[in-house]
């Protein structure tokens, strides 16, 4: 994800929050919204802004503490983001990482250079100092090293924490300011001691209090949405996804029969799940929802279509014009409630406020298909209770307000569905197909147990034909691919080790029990070089 760091002067991220936060600054990182993750991990808010917020802009916004995250550039370079250099003398603990901390040391009068020699991986820290900062971080332990610059002069006042064989500098402190910076990267992963020094500087040095739960926000989202609604009407496109099962929960439990779930079915969802997503809130959630059977109509829309783009366009024009409808037909909306969430917020940095009002419209509906903007004069004012957190997040809330984990667990699936996992024509013939050999793997997949081990699992339907023998007879049938990967964030993946035995037993029943099929293969590409889905 590219992070933007242009930010709207009245951005509603600086309104002054009644809740501890940690900022953090953003300079192009990749893994500025993995701090926050981190630091929310540890119940405390977070959220990421923009490098160019003025240090009176964050007096405003009153943090607990201050964190300038890493970034592509070297800061003696032309043209490199610079903060605001009052915001050293704010008096707010700040932490800077990487690129952070090497601006910290050049805006306070220290030297950074070209490294003869520069670090990436993993390298062992070695503690000097293993007071404040690195309390309770193992000497030796391995933190994830990504720079080719080297602070070599430090500024006046600031004193060496740690170092590794090939930085001198790889932690540093002025104790008086609660002004620190690390080399190396701990919000990531392979950073062994990474999270008990966050944990430090968020508990220790900013002196923060765990209250950042998940009944706080629900407590917290539910008095905002009965504030900002009123007695006004609430459409949702409701896709069976976590998010925007969870929002429907949400939203229903702040203000009743006022909200309108819509439930379109293009054709092309996994076998048996709209019957049960009806099902499930009305009989089980006592939600009403709005079915809206509109398989005919998409399928006619991509008739012939191979070009997996044009795919997606015509889906989504098809979705947009079907939503338009149902909410006319239905309506009228004040609100559309859409499940945006954190990463949503922080790529699209505010672009769609209405300059006028300061609120946030609709211009594409993301939960569904990230496809397409909205008619301009079905122009809704949002609601977006989830716009505050990440994916993990958002599970945690689901449990928390009675979602069953058959919807808390689900694997991600793609707005344009099983169309985008046939390649070439979609028909409904291959659609069926497909549809069967889907339900096997997900059957087998949960009878070993192994549903939540892996981020998604599921079966491509591909173009071609191969001859087989079946009983004895020659077959000219399709091939089937199975797609099982892992990851954590869905931004790299890698194909699932699993049982030699479980990829039989999947085979063995397509093979023998959809028809159409007589081969199954398994996809061992990692992502990147591939994608997660084919198309």
């Amino acid at each position: 994800m590219t992070i933007q760091t242009q930010m709207p002067p009245q951005d509603a991220s600086l309104r002054r929050l009644d809740r501890q936060t940690i900022v953090i600054l953003d300079f192009g990182s990749q893994y500025s919204e993995l701090i926050a993750r981190r630091i929310r991990e540890t119940q405390v808010y977070s959220e990421v802004i923009s490098y160019r917020t003025s240090a009176e802009q964050l007096r405003l916004l009153n943090p607990k503490g201050i964190i300038l995250s890493g970034g592509p550039n070297s800061v003696y370079d032309k043209g490199a983001p610079h903060c605001d250099p009052e915001i050293w003398h704010l008096g707010i603990p700040i932490l800077g990482v990487c690129y952070g901390m090497q601006l910290m040391v050049n805006q306070l009068g220290g030297q950074v250079v070209r490294a003869e020699r520069g670090e990436y991986g993993k390298a062992a820290l070695y503690i000097d100092d293993p007071t404040d900062l690195l309390t309770n971080v193992e000497d030796g332990t391995t933190m994830w090293m990504s720079h080719g610059d080297s602070c070599v002069k430090l500024p006046e006042g600031f004193e060496v924490l740690a170092h590794t064989e090939n930085t001198s500098c790889a932690a540093i402190a002025e104790h008086n300011a609660k002004l620190y910076g690390v080399q190396f990267h701990p919000e990531v992963v392979h950073s062994i001691g990474g999270l008990a020094l966050i944990r430090n500087f968020v508990y220790h040095i900013c002196d923060c209090e765990p209250t950042w739960t998940t009944a706080a926000f629900v407590e917290e989202a539910i008095r905002e949405v009965r504030a900002k609604v009123g007695d006004k009407r609430v459409l949702l496109a409701l896709s069976g996804g976590v998010d925007s099962s969870t929002l429907a929960f949400l939203l229903h439990r702040a203000i009743g029969d006022k909200l309108t779930c819509v439930f379109i079915d293009q054709g092309f969802m996994r076998k048996h799940e709209p019957e049960r997503l009806v099902k499930l809130f009305h009989e089980q959630f006592h939600i009403p929802v709005e079915y809206v059977d509109a398989s005919d109509r998409f399928l006619a829309a991509i008739a012939g279509v191979t070009d997996p783009e044009e795919k997606r366009r015509r889906i989504g024009h098809e979705f947009i014009s079907t939503f338009e409808e149902s909410s006319k037909r239905l309506g009228p909306f004040d609100y559309l409630a859409q499940g945006t969430l954190y990463p949503d917020v922080i790529e699209s940095a505010d672009t769609n406020v209405d300059p006028r009002t300061g609120e946030r419209v609709a211009v594409k509906i993301k939960s569904h298909h990230n496809v397409g903007g909205l008619p301009k004069d079905l122009r809704f004012k949002l609601v977006e209770p989830l716009r505050k957190l990440f994916k993990d997040e958002v599970r945690k809330v689901g449990r928390a307000i009675g979602l069953p984990e058959e919807i808390v667990q689900r694997q991600p699936f793609p707005g344009p569905g099983l169309a985008i996992r046939i390649i070439g024509e979609v028909t409904a013939e291959r659609l069926e197909i497909l549809r069967d050999a889907d339900l096997i793997v997900r059957q087998e997949i949960n009878r070993q147990g192994l549903y939540n081990d892996i981020w998604q699992a599921f079966a491509v339907l591909l173009p071609i034909r191969s001859v087989g023998v079946m009983g004895d007879q020659r077959t000219y049938a399709y091939p089937i691919v199975l797609r099982l990967v892992t990851s954590e964030d869905g931004m790299t993946a890698d194909w699932a080790r699993v049982p030699y035995d479980l990829l039989e037993l999947i085979s063995n029943r397509i093979v023998n029990e959809v028809k159409g099929v007589n081969r199954v293969v398994y996809d061992i590409t990692s992502k990147p070089p591939g994608t997660i889905e084919w198309e």
